[in-house]
C-alpha cells in the first residue's frame, strides 16, 4: 500500500509546491495594484482598480474542473500534454492566482493607516511603502492566508484526478471507484487529510515565529 501510495503523494505535493509558488508570482503584483489602487489607497485610481477586481472576481468565479478544462489547449501548448502532473499545474497555477491575489489584498489592508502616515512623512515614497511597510507589517497575516490556499489546492489537485490530473486523486478514483478497492480510496482520503494537517501546521508555526520575533 505505501508503495501504491508513494508515487501519488509525492506528486499532489509537486503539483501544490508548484502551483503555489506560480500563483504567488502572479498574484503578488495584483494584490499589491489592488491595494495601492483603492480608493482608500496610496495612489488612488478608480479605472484601474475597477478592470483589476473584475478580472479577478471573473477568474475566481470559473469553478476548477471547467476552468481546467477550458485551458486544456494552454496546457497542451506549454507542457504538451492535456493529462498529467505538469498539465495540471498550469490551469491549478492559473486558477489560485486570482486568490492569491485577494489574499494579498486583504492582509494588505490590515496594515494600520497611522503606519502608512508615518513612513510617509519620513519622506517614503509609495515603493518604499510597500515594500519596507505593507509587506514586512502583513507577513503573518501572508502566511496564514498562503497556509488556507495551499489547503484549497491540495482539494483541487485531488479533484483533478477525475479528469487525468494524476496524484492522489486520480489513484482514488482508478482504484477506489473504477476498480472498487475502497482500502485505497481509504487511505488515499487519509493521505491527504494528513497532507492538510501537515500544511495548516507548518503555516501556523511560520506565521508563530514571525510574530514572536517581532
Amino acid at each position: 500500500m505505501i508503495n501504491l501510495l508513494l508515487k501519488p503523494s509525492i506528486e499532489t505535493l509537486w503539483m501544490v509546491g508548484c502551483s503555489t509558488v506560480i500563483a504567488l508570482i502572479l498574484g503578488l503584483p495584483l494584490g499589491i495594484i489592488l491595494v495601492v489602487t483603492d480608493e482608500k489607497g496610496i495612489h488612488p485610481n478608480k479605472v484601474t482598480y475597477s478592470i483589476l477586481s473584475g478580472f479577478v472576481n471573473l477568474t475566481r468565479s470559473i469553478p476548477f474542473i471547467i476552468l481546467m478544462i477550458l485551458l486544456f489547449p494552454l496546457s497542451r501548448i506549454i507542457v504538451g500534454t492535456t493529462i498529467g502532473t505538469a498539465a495540471t499545474i498550469v490551469p491549478l497555477s492559473i486558477g489560485a492566482a486570482p486568490f492569491m491575489a485577494r489574499i494579498i489584498e486583504s492582509s494588505l489592508k490590515e496594515v494600520g493607516h497611522g503606519i502608512i502616515e508615518a513612513a510617509q512623512s519620513m519622506g517614503a515614497n509609495e515603493y518604499e511603502i510597500v515594500i519596507k511597510v505593507l509587506l514586512p507589517e502583513s507577513l503573518p497575516s501572508l502566511v496564514r492566508g498562503i497556509t488556507m490556499l495551499m489547503i484549497s489546492l491540495v482539494g483541487y489537485s485531488a479533484m483533478a484526478g477525475a479528469i487525468g490530473g494524476g496524484g492522489l486523486g486520480d489513484l482514488a478514483i482508478r482504484y477506489g471507484y473504477h476498480r472498487y478497492q475502497m482500502d485505497v480510496l481509504i487511505a488515499s482520503v487519509i493521505t491527504i487529510v494528513l497532507f492538510v494537517q501537515l500544511i495548516q501546521g507548518l503555516g501556523n508555526l511560520v506565521a508563530n515565529i514571525i510574530v514572536s520575533r517581532r
